[in-house]
């Protein structure tokens, strides 16, 4: 990259500037539901029936196993989660909502639908689809880069 791009014009900021909007405004909305825009996220991805493993919520969260303890001991002590060992292996933990967990989770889903509703009322069937095809090929070209890739 040239010394003369601005910040402003990098693919990198654009994506840090959308996704901090969401976030923000995700939060904003979520606070009087007594929970988080990342807490919400978690619990909209739990497995009602089957549960879902700490690693599995540390991967949904892109976060280490060890960062989300703290949270899951939040979630718990609020009454959102329990946690029980799994049965096929000790070692693994997997995460249950509770019925309050349930209800979070419920109202977390109809703001994200309600949201998401609201995105595909003001963006073409075309562009929403030309910009999921972007997002990938980004997600894929950052998984591919290495600093000696353009010489």
């Amino acid at each position: 990259m040239s010394g003369s791009v601005k910040h402003q014009e990098t693919i990198d900021y654009f994506l840090k500037i959308v996704w901090q909007t969401v976030a923000n405004k995700y939060n904003h909305l979520v606070t009087e539901f007594g929970i988080t825009q990342s807490i919400g996220y978690l619990l909209i991805n739990i497995d009602e029936k089957d549960g879902t493993t700490v690693s599995q919520a540390a991967t949904l969260l892109g976060l280490k196993s060890t960062s989300l303890s703290r949270m899951l001991r939040q979630l718990e002590k609020s009454g959102l989660i329990y946690r029980e060992s799994n049965a096929g292996d000790k070692r693994s933990v997997k995460i249950y909502l509770t019925p309050l967990g349930k209800e979070k989770r419920h109202l977390a889903r109809a703001l994200v639908k309600k949201f998401n509703n609201y995105l595909n009322a003001h963006i073409s069937e075309n562009d929403k689809e030309y910009l999921i095809k972007m997002l990938k090929k980004i997600n894929q070209l950052t998984v591919s880069f290495k600093p000696d890739t353009l010489g």
